[in-house]
């Protein structure tokens, strides 16, 4: 595997984004990753006007993975005051389990330290244990808060069950 290289999107990456969160969570290709959603929700993960809105942003970014011209993952990080956000992570499904999402994680800490934030804030699916799981064993904890899911909200995809909420977990900096 080459270096992964990361940088800040521009408008011209919106639609490769659009594809790769797209294949990270949803349809058959999610199914190659362990990170899909496929069994809880159909419908679309993300749209260009979403990912435009956070490029566009001065309160957002968005970073992009790339090995060579491959682009391997994405994360939004919004600046929350105190916090930083971060959101939209996707990594290729054939590539997941290869280190993409660690490194990638790892650049938005250190972005979040850089920026002085005292913590970093994300929303994981309550019925993911396996990502749960894997947030936690890279120092996330439960805040305690929990954010329902925007059912009935085609934006966010079209939910297989009717328990779905999100965990708020944050990390210290």
């Amino acid at each position: 595997m080459e270096p992964l290289v990361l940088r800040r999107a521009t408008a011209s990456d919106v639609p490769a984004i659009v594809i790769l969160v797209e294949r990270a969570y949803r349809g058959e290709p999610s199914r190659a990753g362990w990170t899909t959603e496929a069994e809880l929700l159909d419908g679309q993960r993300t749209d260009p006007k979403e990912v435009e809105d956070l490029i566009a942003s001065s309160r957002s970014q968005i970073l992009v993975g790339l090995e060579g011209s491959s682009l391997l993952g994405s994360m939004a990080l919004t600046d929350e005051g105190d916090a930083l956000y971060f959101g939209m992570f996707a990594v290729e499904p054939t590539a997941q389990s290869k280190g993409v999402g660690r490194a990638m994680l790892d650049e938005a800490e250190r972005i979040g330290r850089a920026l002085k934030k005292e913590r970093m804030r994300m929303t994981v699916i309550a019925q993911r244990p396996e990502l749960l799981a894997w947030y936690e064993r890279r120092g996330y904890r439960p805040s305690g808060g929990v954010e329902l899911f925007p059912y009935g909200n085609p934006r966010f995809g079209e939910p297989k069950r009717e328990d779905l909420y999100f965990v708020v977990l944050t990390k210290t900096l």
